[in-house]
């Protein structure tokens, strides 16, 4: 990213009733820039210092808009490394989606577990170079990535809101859309456009258009993912919806498994199996979801053993647990425990 893009204009004053930041690093000394903007953003998600980041200017600006229950952000910064960890989760109480539309630039090496994340079943290829891709992050799990010099839009959206168009919210963490659609690039067309005019918008129409745009890159998941607005739509998501209630209800039940939910529920085997495979399938679901539960508990309860939270949260024995959130979180469950303490002190 030039300087140029850093020193930008001001923009416009924001309509009373849109409360608006802005930052730019460009007034701090080279060697405090990237501190700067790492202080600036930490409160969501760490940036990583490379060995050299302190030895060079960092250029780096971000605009924020609170518009009725939703956040606008638009960014432009350097290249760098971002994550928000296990530990972070546990201990933070920030829990909504973030959609990050790239207008240039894009994320690499996205990793939501210990290795870098792969495409899911049904999920298109990576988009070509100079197509703009819109990243979907769930801020209630983990995440490690790498940013290009980019141009990007967020909107940071309540799960109520995603769930009133993805019934399984979840499962779009991670998730990459290249616009080449016509949904997608409308949603990535709409934020652009957001970006350059909100500043002269009244505060009614920020509004509207801040959760025009939240609603268009929701539905162009939703699309990616089949649930589109029809009448089969509706009742695959009231199937599925049934399913969490039940998953969710009987987690703490060493003895729910597929089979389990099947005979449970008397769902069709091919309908269920369908309904879950952008999650790697219903028995990668629960384990995600125990995963999940007991890293919360591991922070929340400090004195309770790691054996005991492994039992209550489903795991049929210790050892199983241990190795699957190693396996998943690149990291043993007792310093899980202690990175969270440590952030909490």
């Amino acid at each position: 990213m030039t300087s140029s893009a850093a020193t930008a204009p001001e923009r416009p004053l924001s309509p009373p009733g849109v409360a608006h930041s802005h930052f730019d690093v460009h007034a701090e000394p080279p060697d405090r820039q990237f501190l700067a903007w790492r202080a600036r953003v930490g409160h969501v998600m760490d940036a990583l210092p490379s060995p050299d980041v302190l030895e060079r200017p960092f250029h780096a600006a971000i605009d924020r808009y609170d518009v009725g229950g939703l956040v606008f952000t638009e960014c432009r910064s350097d290249a760098l490394v971002m994550e928000r960890s296990l530990a972070r989760v546990s201990t933070d109480s920030v829990r909504d989606f973030a959609f990050h539309v790239f207008e240039h630039g894009g994320m690499h090496d996205v990793r939501v577990r210990a290795a870098p994340r792969t495409l899911r079943k049904g999920e298109p290829p990576p988009a070509s170079a100079g197509t703009a891709t819109i990243l979907a992050l769930d801020m209630n799990q983990p995440v490690r990535m790498r940013r290009s010099d980019c141009r990007v839009h967020t909107f940071f959206v309540p799960g109520a809101l995603v769930q009133e168009t993805f019934p399984d919210p979840e499962a779009l963490h991670g998730r990459m859309l290249a616009c080449t659609t016509p949904l997608a690039r409308l949603a990535a067309g709409h934020a652009i456009s957001l970006a350059r005019h909100i500043g002269g918008m009244t505060p009614a129409a920020a509004q509207s258009s801040v959760r025009t745009g939240a609603q268009l890159v929701v539905s162009a998941f939703g699309k990616q993912a089949g649930f589109e607005g029809n009448a089969r739509a509706a009742a695959r998501a009231a199937m599925f919806d049934q399913v969490r209630r039940h998953v969710q209800t009987h987690l703490h039940r060493a003895d729910l498994t597929p089979e389990s939910v099947l005979a449970a529920l008397q769902l069709p085997r091919p309908t269920l199996y369908r309904m879950f495979q952008h999650e790697g399938g219903l028995g990668s679901y629960i384990r995600s979801l125990r995963l999940r539960q007991a890293a919360s508990d591991l922070a929340r309860y400090p004195h309770v053993m790691v054996t005991d939270i492994a039992y209550g949260a489903g795991f049929g024995s210790a050892s199983d647990f241990s190795r699957a959130f190693r396996r998943t979180y690149g990291i043993a469950p007792q310093d899980f425990r202690v990175q969270a303490l440590e952030r909490r002190f």
